[in-house]
Parts: C-alpha cells; sequence; structure tokens
C-alpha cells in the first residue's frame, strides 16, 4: 500500500546573521593596527623624554626604554597565544589596559620621582607592562583576521513540501538542507569545489589562480598587510610626538590623549566588526572596562594642572614663584620676596642665588687677565657671566649665545633674577644671538671680522648628554678659530672632586684640540645644595652633594696660562689672588692622567 504523500507548507531555516567577511574587516583592522602603532610609539618616547628629564642622560634611558620594550613585545607574542581562541575579547580588553597603562605612565612616573625620589625602577616596570601589551596586538589582529570568511556565506531558504531539489548546493560547506525533503542530486561545495547544476564557489586572489583558504601565502599577505600599517602608524606617532604633542598639551596631557584615542580605537573595532565573536556577557566586559578606563583618563586630564602644581611643590618646595615651558624646556624660579632666587632648567639647578656669585667670579675673572674688549659667552642665559665681564670698564662687546629664548626672556623681565644679574641684558654692549653654539660657531668662524679675546663656556656639566657635544674636540677646534692672538678660553667642566674622571677628560680634549690647560676648582656649594637630576633626595640625606665647581683656563699652544686676576680687576666677594693658587692645587690632586679626549663620534663623559 502506498502512503499519500504529505505535502508540508514552505518553512524558512532562521540563521545568525552571517560573519563579515574577510575583506570587510581587512581595512577596519588595518586602520586601527595604524592607531594602536601610532599610540605605542608615543608612549616608548614618551618614557624615554620623560626618563631623561627626571633621571638625565638620555643616551642611557633611551637604550634602557627601548631594549626593555622590544624585549617584552616578543614576551607579549607569545602569551597572545593563549589569547587566539577568544581573540575578540582579548584583544579589546588588551587595549583598555594598554591606554590605561600607557596612557597614565607620565603622570605615575613624575609622581614616583616627586614624592619618592625614585623613578628608574618605576621606568623599567612600565616599559615591560607597555612591551607585553604592544607585543600581543599582532598575533590577536592576525587572528582576528584569519578566522573571518573569505567571502560572505550564501543565505539558504530550504523549501519543504519533499521536493527534491537539484543542482542547489551549500556554498559554506553544507550538507543536506530541507524542511523535511532531501536535496536531490546536492552536493556539498567547498572552496573552490564543483556540485550538481554547475555551481562552484572559489576565493577570489589573483587573476587566473585561487588560493584556498588557509594558504601560507595568503597568510604571509595577511602579516605583511598588518606590519606595513604598524610602520606607517609608527611613524605618523613618532613624528606627532615632538610637533604636536608636546608643543600643545605638554607631557602629561599628552600620553593621557593618547591613551584615550587607543582605548577608543579598540573597542570599536571589537564591538563592531567583531561582536558575532562576543557573548552577552563578555561584550558587557569589554564596554565595561574600556568606559572605566576612558572615564579614568579624562578625570586625570581634568586634574593633570592640579597635579603637576603639587608635585612642583614637593620637587622644588613650597616657594615656586614661575614654572613655564619654553619650546625646549622647563624653567622653573623659586625663592620668597627677600630671597635671592634659584634657576632650574628642566629640574636641574643652573643658578643658586645664595651663592652664585662663587661660581660666576671664578668662571670669568681668571679669563680677563689680558686683553678683554671682545667677549663670547656661550650659555649664559641667565646673564650672570655677561654680569661679571661688563664689569670691567675697556670691555666694548659681549657676545652671548644662548639656544633657549625663553630663558633669556625670564632672566629680563623677572624682576628677582633682572635684579640678580644686575639688567645685564639691557646693557648696549650685549648681543644675544639664539642658536646652538656649535652650529652658529661653524657657520660664522670665517666670517669673523674682529677675533675674541675671550671665550667663556658657561654651560652645564659634560656629564649631561645633551651638551656632550659643546665639550668634544671639535667644538674646541671651532673656538680655537674665533680666538684672537693671545686670547683665553675658560671651561666650565664640572665638580672636580665628585666628577673627576669627566674633568679630566675635558682637559685632555683640550689638549688634543692643541690648547694648553691650567686646571683650578672654587668651593662654595652650600649645605643642602641641590644640584642634578636626583634633587628629590636632598631631605633624604643619601646624596652627596658637589662641594667644588671645576674649571679649565686655556690657550693655544704649549705653554700654560697663568692664572691670576687682570690689573683693573673689580672688587670681588670670594675670589683673591691668593684664592687662585690654592684653586690650581686643589684641582690638580684628583688628576687621571692617560685619559682620551672626547669627540662627536666617540663622546668619553658617560665612561
Amino acid at each position: 500500500m502506498i502512503e499519500p504523500t504529505v505535502t508540508l507548507p514552505p518553512t524558512r531555516v532562521r540563521r545568525r546573521p552571517p560573519p563579515r567577511s574577510r575583506d570587510t574587516v581587512r581595512w577596519p583592522v588595518l586602520a586601527v593596527v595604524f592607531v594602536c602603532a601610532a599610540c605605542g610609539l608615543v608612549y616608548e618616547l614618551e618614557l624615554v623624554a620623560l626618563a631623561s628629564y627626571l633621571i638625565g642622560d638620555s643616551v642611557t634611558q633611551a637604550s634602557v626604554v627601548l631594549s626593555v620594550m622590544v624585549f617584552a613585545m616578543g614576551l607579549g607574542s607569545l602569551l597572545a597565544k593563549r589569547l587566539r581562541c577568544r581573540a575578540a575579547v582579548g584583544f579589546g580588553l588588551l587595549e583598555g589596559a594598554l591606554a590605561l597603562i600607557g596612557g597614565t605612565s607620565a603622570l605615575v612616573l613624575y609622581a614616583c620621582f616627586a614624592w619618592l625620589g625614585e623613578s628608574r625602577w618605576v621606568l623599567v616596570a612600565f616599559s615591560l607592562a607597555v612591551g607585553v601589551l604592544i607585543g600581543a596586538e599582532i598575533p590577536l589582529l592576525m587572528s582576528l583576521i584569519q578566522r573571518a570568511p573569505q567571502r560572505a556565506p550564501q543565505r539558504v531558504v530550504a523549501v519543504g513540501g519533499g521536493a527534491s531539489l537539484g543542482g542547489l548546493a551549500s556554498l559554506d560547506g553544507g550538507g543536506a538542507l530541507g524542511g523535511g525533503g532531501s536535496l536531490g542530486a546536492g552536493a556539498s561545495l567547498g572552496a573552490g569545489g564543483k556540485g550538481a547544476g554547475g555551481v562552484a564557489a572559489g576565493r577570489p586572489g589573483r587573476p587566473g589562480r585561487t588560493v584556498p583558504a588557509g594558504d601560507p601565502e595568503d597568510a604571509a599577505g595577511t602579516v605583511a598587510d598588518l606590519f606595513a600599517a604598524d610602520y606607517v602608524g609608527a611613524l605618523v606617532g613618532g613624528l606627532a610626538f615632538p610637533f604636536l604633542l608636546l608643543p600643545w598639551l605638554g607631557q602629561l596631557t599628552g600620553a593621557l590623549v593618547t591613551g584615550a584615542v587607543n582605548a577608543v580605537a579598540g573597542a570599536v573595532l571589537v564591538l563592531w566588526f567583531f561582536r558575532r565573536d562576543l557573548t552577552a556577557r563578555t561584550r558587557a566586559l569589554v564596554i565595561g572596562v574600556n568606559l572605566a578606563v576612558l572615564g579614568v583618563l579624562a578625570t586625570a586630564t581634568v586634574l593633570v594642572d592640579d597635579f603637576e602644581e603639587a608635585a612642583r611643590r614637593a620637587v622644588y618646595g613650597e616657594r615656586v614663584r614661575v614654572a613655564v615651558h619654553t619650546d625646549l624646556q622647563e624653567v622653573v624660579v623659586t625663592g620668597g620676596e627677600e630671597e635671592p632666587p634659584d634657576l632650574y632648567l628642566d629640574g636641574r639647578l643652573r643658578v643658586s642665588g645664595a651663592d652664585e656669585y662663587r661660581y660666576h667670579e671664578a668662571l670669568v675673572h681668571p679669563a680677563m687677565n689680558g686683553p678683554h674688549a671682545r667677549v663670547l659667552i656661550v650659555g649664559g642665559g641667565d646673564g650672570l657671566a655677561a654680569r661679571e665681564a661688563l664689569r670691567y670698564g675697556d670691555v666694548r662687546s659681549v657676545t652671548v649665545v644662548e639656544l633657549d629664548p625663553g630663558v633669556v626672556r625670564l632672566a629680563r623681565t623677572d624682576p628677582a633674577l633682572a635684579e640678580l644679574n644686575g639688567q645685564a641684558f639691557r646693557d648696549p654692549r650685549v648681543r644675544i644671538v639664539h642658536a646652538d653654539a656649535f652650529n652658529w660657531l661653524r657657520g660664522v668662524v670665517d666670517q669673523v671680522q674682529e677675533r675674541y679675546d675671550v671665550v667663556i663656556s658657561d654651560l652645564p656639566d659634560p656629564g649631561i648628554t645633551s651638551s656632550t657635544k659643546l665639550y668634544a674636540q671639535e667644538f674646541y677646534g671651532l673656538a680655537a678659530r674665533v680666538l684672537a692672538p693671545g686670547g683665553r678660553l675658560v671651561v666650565h667642566a664640572g665638580p672636580a672632586t665628585d666628577r673627576p674622571r669627566a674633568y679630566w677628560t675635558a682637559d685632555a680634549t683640550l689638549r688634543a684640540a692643541g690648547y694648553a690647560t691650567r686646571p683650578y676648582s672654587a668651593e662654595g656649594r652650600a649645605p643642602g645644595f641641590a644640584a642634578g637630576p636626583d634633587r628629590a633626595d636632598r631631605d633624604s640625606g643619601t646624596r652627596h652633594e658637589p662641594d667644588d665647581w671645576g674649571f679649565l683656563l686655556a690657550v693655544r699652544g704649549d705653554r700654560p696660562p697663568l692664572l691670576g686676576l687682570a690689573a683693573d680687576v673689580p672688587r670681588l666677594r670670594s675670589l683673591g689672588r691668593r684664592d687662585l693658587d690654592a684653586a690650581a692645587r686643589r684641582a690638580e690632586r684628583t688628576r687621571i692622567p692617560g685619559l682620551p679626549p672626547s669627540t662627536l663620534v666617540h663622546p668619553r663623559y658617560g665612561d
């Protein structure tokens, strides 16, 4: 007996929305890689810049940050393997963590320096954490791209009623579909397979060739795209940091804004383009974490000015009178109404108003023993060396070559500093040149009509990396070409007792450049004198402050200059003819013979 055929009504098989194809998500992923790479490089540069400012020696700090970060990136790539099965939620949470850690790194580093006095290990910890998170980004994004189908699967509608569907096949590797019926003559079509009815599906590739999913060449192309976007983003981030973020936002706010951009980019990619890979719980987790991170960064941005003011008071004391950021550095003036001011440049004490006269008298007046009508001062933007030179009535001109116009402007307009330097920059005999001293000398060496009788090098210690080239043999060679016959060059070369190696390296460099030298030093560091990058240790008693300044008086030739004072020397408060003999003996006791000179390509002051 043949049972009657029962015809069922047509039914529709409902499916979840198809996943986005690989071609659809490729460009958004590459855009996010671009943004994240730019943010990552900003974090690196931010750590290097702030560490150089807080700790000093930019070469060492850059080496520490970059080497630790590159090592940590490799570690992060290995750790990312554990997140490949949950790449979407893993990437969303990772970007939130990176935005929080990288965005607040400058803030925390500065806080540790201001209140704890130590930031080296914090620097290493941030470099390690940021590097691990950056290193995990590319593997997770690679997993997300590779898991996306090459093209979106076809939507299949099964028609019931027992009808035989010939020539129809599932394009996503499916089998028989039907509302109670069978797919007669149907076939499962894989990538590039063929089935009944002549229907075929293949992935697009190069003309004339099909590249199957999972092919190594396809993975290589994806990796090439990711790294191309990564490198271009790093270029943009590297240029944006010095030319946009630092001038417009500063170090702290710039890092916070970068973190916010980082968090938004990561969250948008995961929550929009890979939302199918998230459950309701993981979607809520990604949203919650990134909103919390953005809230922290926004709050810190609002409070950053108050934080910076509190940190500045912790570092410099309660009597901060002026704090400005020039195009090149931070300039801070401290001191009360009835007290002489102290001047800090990038956190390093350059002028102690209480005893600066000891330094500047010892620097300038021994070099003025001889003809001194024309004087060149390298550095000296505070105007104090110019003040001492202008005390001689027969000085006709003083040229001050200072890199930072902001320092000169403050020394001219701040009442306390202007009083301290005796309004030196308002003297008509003074000419100010805002330029890099090395480049300026190289440009004018053949154009100077009158040579200088005295060249005064009033620069930070040679151990500070930014000034190292102005203590190089090449620089002293340029200075020799603008010296008049019999002219003198005097160099501040750092403390002779505390850093004798740097001091005598400067002496060896001068002699290698064709000078004969006369070393001497001057005492005068008051108790508690705060100098150098570790000034926050001044209250702990753990740091020994230098108790002298070391100088080198030099002339061209083989005969060392006489160490004395000019016949018309003005009345001095700390320096007499007898003092100079003791100053020479004191410096000579620290001599280290046989040191090589320092050059541009082989600086020796960090040895």
